[in-house]
């Protein structure tokens, strides 16, 4: 797909500031901050800017091939869309602007299970060539109609969730009253009528909701009572009796999120996995745990030849890419970028998001005289 960016914002941190404007606050802070004193979010940042990469200038050099091979199938690029919660209370309509420019432009889309669009609708946008994160039912029947609804779909890939056993804390949130829906107070109302877009484009795509989820649900449940009821129909905690089940049931590949130690991953490795995406939560879990790249370098260099190593959280942009592939990484995920570029542009926030990445990650390429993202690795400056 061309490759179009909107001069206005040419850098994540253009998108975060517009999209801080436009979005009401308690939907902003909901994206935007991580847990308990945000330490584990600013060293997500801070251990990535750490690493650096050596260029060549006076090698020969064609072009840089930003394809890449995952799983069987050929991306344009080595990144993808991460899963994320409330993505229409962000941004209305998001998980569909988002999938189809996913689609569009040959990168992978990840729905999560408590998004506000549905298995099916996904699917449709983007001919069944999305992947698909669970978030582990209660009930066994919900768990295996949750399965059987996303292979018929065509999900390409199915996500095990695996960093959630209890939701992190979050002093803004609580502040906000953020829930779903969220708390109408006198506060979160004004912040409503200081943001006449998102308004409207709420009017016309209709209150969030769980739509995957909906079926699910008793009927005539009191809007109030949906937070009690998506409390009690998940059970966060993995086990291997429960990623063996899935493992049964699923027939396509299998990558388990949130694995960071050598106990789990070699776990997943013998449950039959077929990749981890190490991930802390975009830093929203755990305030005292490590970054997500120090794990990953090193799972990397023990498991690679394995199972399929990717990473998360902290991840804004083109040379965080590169570092994170330079690292060991085998493909990458990033939410908050693309939520900041919906929230800034609308429905023209995901094309520009992936543009920009594109560009950014192609000029780093390039700078580096590096024809092929395999070789990345090759340009890591090692101390």
């Amino acid at each position: 797909m061309e490759i179009k960016i909107n001069p206005k914002y040419p850098s994540v941190t253009d998108l975060r500031k517009r999209a801080m404007v436009k979005m009401p606050k308690f939907a902003f802070e909901y994206l935007d901050g991580g847990c308990n004193e945000d330490i584990n979010l600013d060293k997500n940042r801070t251990d990535l800017q750490k690493i650096e990469l050596m260029p060549q200038y006076l090698s020969k050099f064609d072009k840089s091939n930003l394809k890449t091979e995952l799983f069987g199938h050929t991306y344009d690029a080595p990144f993808g869309i991460a899963p994320v919660g409330l993505q229409g209370l962000m941004w209305p309509n998001s998980p569909e602007i988002l999938a189809k420019s996913a689609f569009n432009h040959n990168i992978p889309f990840i729905l999560s299970t408590v998004t506000t669009s549905s298995i099916e609708r996904v699917a449709e946008l983007t001919e069944g060539k999305s992947w698909f994160q669970l978030y582990h039912p209660a009930e066994e029947k919900v768990k295996r109609d949750l399965l059987d609804r996303a292979a018929h779909a065509g999900t390409d890939v199915l996500v095990i969730l695996a960093d959630v056993p209890t939701f992190g804390y979050r002093p803004r949130d609580v502040r906000n009253g953020l829930a779903m829906p969220p708390s109408m107070s006198l506060k979160n109302i004004i912040e409503v009528f200081r943001k006449p877009d998102w308004a409207i484009q709420t009017l016309i795509h209709g209150q969030p909701a769980f739509k995957t989820m909906e079926k699910y649900m008793p009927k005539g449940l009191n809007l109030k009572k949906l937070g009690e009821f998506m409390d009690t129909t998940f059970s966060g905690r993995l086990n291997e009796d429960r990623i063996a089940s899935i493992r049964d049931q699923w027939k396509g590949k299998l990558v388990i999120k949130g694995v960071v130690n050598e106990i789990d991953a070699q776990k997943a490795i013998n449950l039959g996995v077929d990749g981890l995406i190490v991930s802390n939560h975009g830093g929203r879990q755990l305030d005292a745990g490590q970054s997500s790249i120090v794990p990953m370098t090193h799972l990397a260099k023990k498991y690679k030849d394995e199972i399929k190593i990717m990473v998360d959280s902290g991840l804004r942009g083109g040379p965080d890419i590169a570092r994170a592939m330079a690292n060991g990484a085998e493909f990458t995920f990033m939410g908050r970028s693309f939520m900041y570029g919906v929230g800034a542009l609308g429905k023209e926030g995901g094309n520009h998001t992936i543009s920009l990445m594109k560009r950014e990650f192609q000029q780093v390429m390039e700078q580096l005289c590096c024809e092929n993202v395999v070789d990345l690795p090759k340009h890591l400056i090692v101390e």
